[in-house]
Parts: structure tokens; sequence; C-alpha cells
């Protein structure tokens, strides 16, 4: 700053994005005076010589209130699920159906898709976990409150399970293509699903996900090797989230430290 206006204070460090009461983008600062306002978020801007960050005349984003109920995240969390489950499983079985249509590039591209949509409209509220492992991951490293676990692994294995079976009335008999088996071996099926989910946990914060193998398993009968589907990525998603949380830079001395919990 020029004159006597003094030196400019840091921008505070907002909380995580993708967490309950979080901005989705890190380069939006959480400074809302309208946390009851039910619309979408709006960017409020004011000319360039705003005299700083820290005073009123600030560019900010308004999002809803951190103070969110738990019922409202875990009803975000159980639509957010189902819709994750039903267009990663639907793009396979649709695969299946017409004899190859979809290229890998397609399947990834629908759980993508659905993922950043999932994110955009309902991340604000519950964080947009979608997955056990996640959950796990943040609560055993102290950035989710175990008390919310439960009910947020209920939310997502419900939607899963729901998911699954409209999936099951829609394309039946063809539903077998939605299944996750493994097509080898048990120790490189373990392997594969441990490094995939430590690497893009944290480096991304998707992950592989058990709830999508569970619920087409329920749905079809079908538990070939389910269990290192559904072990192998929440050990894969503590040991990223742990290795993330010893290497990232450390707070700025005196600034107070931000988490994933509300």
């Amino acid at each position: 700053m020029e004159g006597g206006d003094g030196p400019t204070p840091p921008v505070s460090a907002p909380a995580t994005p993708g967490t309950p009461g979080a901005p989705l983008f890190t380069s939006l600062r959480v400074d809302s005076m309208s946390y009851d306002r039910k619309s979408m978020p709006r960017c409020k801007c004011l000319p360039v010589g705003a005299p700083s960050w820290s005073s009123t005349h600030t560019c900010f984003t308004d999002f809803p209130s951190p103070d969110i109920s738990l019922t409202r995240k875990l009803g975000a969390e159980f639509v957010g699920t189902f819709i994750l489950i039903f267009a990663a499983t639907a793009g396979p079985i649709v695969n299946e159906k017409y004899a190859g249509s979809e290229s890998l590039l397609g399947n990834a591209a629908c759980s993508g898709l659905a993922v950043m949509i999932i994110i955009l409209s309902t991340g604000h509220i519950s964080g947009a976990h979608l997955n056990p492992s996640l959950t796990i991951a943040f609560a055993a490293l102290r950035h989710f409150p175990w008390a919310q676990v439960p009910g947020y692994i209920l939310a997502q294995v419900s939607a899963s399970i729901c998911a699954s079976f409209a999936l099951k009335g829609v394309f039946h008999p063809f539903m077998s293509g939605g299944v996750t088996v493994p097509s080898v071996s048990t120790g490189q099926a373990f392997a594969l699903e441990f490094l995939i989910t430590f690497n893009l946990l944290k480096s991304s914060g998707a992950s592989m996900n058990p709830v999508r193998t569970l619920g087409p398993a329920i749905a079809t009968g079908n538990y070939t090797m389910i269990w290192i589907y559904l072990l192998a990525p929440t050990l894969g998603a503590l040991a990223g989230a742990a290795v993330y949380t010893l290497v990232k830079l450390p707070a700025v001395e005196g600034e107070q430290q931000r988490s994933f919990r509300r």
C-alpha cells in the first residue's frame, strides 16, 4: 500500500473447498453478509481501487450458512451419491447392452461429469463426500466429526442401493455390466484400488468408491471379491489423507487453522 494506509493484511485462508460450508474454489473468500439467502452464490465486486481485501469494499461471494442441519447434509449426500452411482454404473451397462458402443473415455466422462455437477450443486451443503472411504479418512485425521460419520455412510450406502435397483429396473437383464469384478489377480486388484485411491485423494479429493461396488453387488447378488473394493479404497484414502496432512505447508504463524469441520 502507498501512503499512510499501512501494509495490506493477509487474506485469510478459507476452509478446504468441497467440505460443509466451504467455498467451491480456493480463490474466493468467504465473507458473507447474507447467510440467510436462498439464492445461488453471487459475486459482488467494486472497483479495483478498493482499499484492501480486509475492507468492506472487497470482492466476495455469498455462500449458504456453514451452520447447516445434519438432516440437510444427509439429504444432500443421499441425492449426490444416488446421481453418482446411477451415472457411473449406467455407462458400463449401456456399453454391454450395445456391444461396446462406449469407450473407456465415455465411461470416465459419465462419472467425472456427474461428480462435477454434484459438487457444484451440493458441495456447499454436505461437502459432497459421496464416498465412505473419504468420510472415514477425513474423520480419522480430525477433519470431520466422527459423530456425523454413521449418518453419512448410511446415506451413501442407501443411495447406492436405491440407484442400483433403479438401474436394474431400467436395464435388466444387462445389470451385470455394472458390477465391479476383478479382471486381474487378487493382489493386483487390491494394489490398484489402494494406489489409485491414495493418489487421487491427496491430489483432487476424489477416490475409488466402495458404494460404487456395493450397490450393484446387492442388486445382482454378485459379491465376487467384494472385500477388495470395500477395504482397499478405505485404506488408500486413509494413507493418502495422512500423507497429505504430513507434507502440506504449515499454517502461517498466528493465522487461524481451518479444517473440514464446522
